[in-house]
């Protein structure tokens, strides 16, 4: 019997170049579900994010879907390209929402590299910035953000080599 064998995931450091653009796939419909399970359980109880016709009373088209919920999805529709290859996460700054996403709407990501350096402490890794875009079916932008990780290297002989020269 054959034994699995490990798929690497992820990019490795030398992967990312300042101003690379990553388109992410797929996308995600946010549901009247999503919304309102996700608020209940992060006890957000915002009736903005559940009630119907209290959104509406304020203007909107259908129920708000709750900013976190739309972070944590544009968070994620980012994983696969920028940091499943594992390595810390550091943070994300400068976190904006620009423009509600109500229920119904999809949800789409794209990130651009926006720098990358060596690590001091650690020289097997470096670490990176992308700034993350969410964006609604309509090409609105909705979401902005700053998030930085460790990133491993894939071979770190060769970016020390580099460095030396």
């Amino acid at each position: 019997m054959e034994r699995a064998v490990l798929a690497s995931k992820g990019n490795p450091y030398e992967a990312f170049s300042e101003g690379q653009v990553f388109e992410h796939h797929w996308g995600r419909t946010l549901t009247d579900g999503d919304s309102t399970w996700f608020s209940t359980q992060t006890l957000s109880f915002n009736p903005l994010y559940f009630n119907e016709p209290y959104a509406q009373s304020l203007g909107h088209p259908k129920m708000v879907v709750n900013p976190m919920l739309v972070f944590n999805t544009a968070f994620g529709l980012s994983v696969e390209d920028l940091s499943e290859g594992g390595g810390l996460f550091l943070g994300v700054d400068d976190c904006e929402f620009l423009i509600p996403m109500h229920v119904g709407d999809t949800l789409t990501a794209r990130s651009t590299v926006a720098s990358k350096r060596i690590s001091k402490s650690n020289k097997t890794a470096g670490i990176v910035t992308w700034i993350t875009e969410g964006f609604n079916q309509r090409g609105e932008k909705t979401i902005e953000f700053k998030r930085t990780n460790f990133v491993r290297f894939k071979d770190p002989e060769a970016v020390l080599a580099g460095l030396e020269s």
